[in-house]
């Protein structure tokens, strides 16, 4: 699955742009504030209906326009053209998917999956573990259609209890105490699935850009797995009147990677544990483009703040292995280092809010 078309409206600085990129890799270059990262921050809203740089999309919309408007032609393997667009103005969504409205932002995520390195995405080891929750969901969400039904009937089930909870409404407590085990129990087993799925992938990924031995990943399930999830939920009861949440449960689940049986962010240096990261955000890559073929690209924002020079060849050598598409910006084409083992690439110039090819 790749773009071969897009086409960018009133998107911080770029007022209208179109390009019809490479289905492999794509170089996007330019000063800081040219507009490269807003150019990965549009195709970023195409595919998950929200930016990765502001919370409120307002901001993100051109100065002077009501809304922004990012459209696109996707081939698909077997399925030829699909047509995605997607309207925003900070109170509205308009989702289309080849010239139908859709209401779901999951449709629009379905249509087009895509994975984001930034430099924020190297917090993703040492900082709570909301995101490593959001990690392994939105691995699952594209591994398994049936896991987005099941991980909302849990949320609603754990917002029912916690009301009741606030409210001390004992009477209807069993009553949701049965959606929350039941689905909870589904969530835990499809993340303890996914990480099974995942570890082989990370560890062998992370010996193309670390020289660390004994590398492992562990599910934390947020609860005492030597009760179920039930009797765990029975023993927190005084605890969770008292505090008027939910204790125990896959909400407070988390993973945990390990080097020579130590916390990897209590042992390796910050270097390390930013590669850890790539390793694992790379795993989900791999797992979607071969499994799944049908990964709709990888976004790399800032591509040399991060990585040293050794890196960035190691990563650019595996993005092109596994045949997807990938833009990546820079601020300088040497950045990019030695392009002549590639076999395909387009490369870009962004100046103003305008892009260019090169």
């Amino acid at each position: 699955m790749s773009l071969v078309k897009l086409d960018i409206f009133h998107v911080r600085n770029i007022h209208k742009a179109s390009i019809q990129p490479c289905p492999t890799i794509n170089l996007i270059v330019g000063d800081n504030a040219s507009g490269k990262s807003s150019l990965l921050e549009a195709i970023y809203i195409l595919g998950r209906a929200k930016s990765f740089r502001s919370t409120a999309i307002k901001s993100v919309i051109s100065l002077d326009q009501e809304h922004l408007v990012v459209s696109a032609q996707i081939e698909k393997v077997d399925a030829g053209i699909c047509h995605l667009g997607i309207q925003l103005d900070g109170k509205t969504l308009l989702i289309r998917i080849n010239q139908e409205t859709k209401q779901q932002r999951s449709e629009l995520a379905y249509a087009f999956p895509l994975q984001l390195i930034h430099p924020k995405s190297y917090e993703l080891l040492d900082s709570g573990a909301q995101l490593r929750r959001e990690f392994l969901d939105w691995g699952i969400f594209n591994d398994d259609k049936q896991y987005l039904y099941v991980w909302r009937r849990f949320k609603k089930a754990l917002a029912q209890r916690n009301a009741l909870l606030k409210t001390k409404q004992l009477e209807q407590l069993s009553v949701w105490n049965k959606e929350f085990v039941y689905y909870g129990t589904i969530v835990h087993d499809y993340r303890r699935g996914y990480i099974e799925k995942l570890r082989s992938v990370f560890v062998q990924i992370s010996k193309k850009f670390l020289v660390i031995d004994n590398i492992a990943i562990h599910l934390l399930s947020g609860w005492d797995v030597s009760k179920n999830l039930a009797d765990a939920l029975d023993q927190d009861l005084d605890k969770d009147l008292r505090y008027g949440f939910t204790h125990s449960g896959p909400h407070r689940g988390d993973f945990q990677v390990f080097v020579n049986q130590r916390l990897a962010k209590d042992f390796v240096s910050r270097g390390q544990l930013k590669l850890l990261v790539l390793s694992l955000k790379l795993g989900q890559v791999q797992l979607l483009a071969v499994d799944q073929n049908h990964l709709g690209c990888v976004l790399i924002d800032d591509f040399s703040a991060e990585l040293d020079v050794t890196n960035r060849s190691k990563l650019l050598d595996f993005l092109s292995s596994i045949n997807c598409q990938v833009f990546i910006t820079s601020n300088v084409q040497t950045d990019f280092g030695d392009l002549s083992k590639l076999s395909t690439y387009k490369m870009f110039h962004m100046e103003q809010g305008t892009i260019k090819p090169l």
